[in-house]
């Protein structure tokens, strides 16, 4: 029962810690993803790119999709929270014009879609046989 218990532990441990760092993350992409070198979405693309990494990653190294989903799930909720008009009345994701495609509206879409993918893709371990 202690194995277990410790085992648990250390589960949920690592799902708060994947939850935190996904927030922040969630938050520096929210902030970045509007810079622009010139025409260039630079923001954006470091923005995406990071997210599908840190996923990646988190995934690959603990062999655990709902630390994963952990993961994008503060990284979501972040997004979310900090894309809203903010308690000063400032807005850090503006909204675009009429007919326009924002990177805000862009990076606000492509976290859950990211999130989805890395946490619905199969797993590459085969569950150990014993004769």
């Amino acid at each position: 029962m202690g194995v277990s218990m410790n085992g648990s532990v250390a589960r949920v441990g690592t799902w708060a810690v994947a939850l935190l760092t996904g927030a922040v993350y969630g938050v520096a992409g929210t902030v970045g993803q509007a810079a622009q070198w010139g025409w260039f979405p630079l923001g954006l693309l470091v923005a995406v790119l990071g997210i599908g990494a840190l996923l990646l990653a988190v995934r690959l190294l603990t062999s655990d999709r709902w630390a994963a989903l952990a993961t994008g799930l503060g990284a979501m909720v972040a997004t979310l929270v900090f894309s809203g008009r903010g308690p000063g009345g400032s807005v850090v994701v503006p909204a675009p014009e009429d007919g326009q495609l924002s990177t805000g509206i862009v990076w606000t879409l492509a976290v859950p879609i990211i999130v989805a993918i890395v946490v619905a893709w199969p797993s590459t371990t085969r569950p150990s046989t014993t004769n």
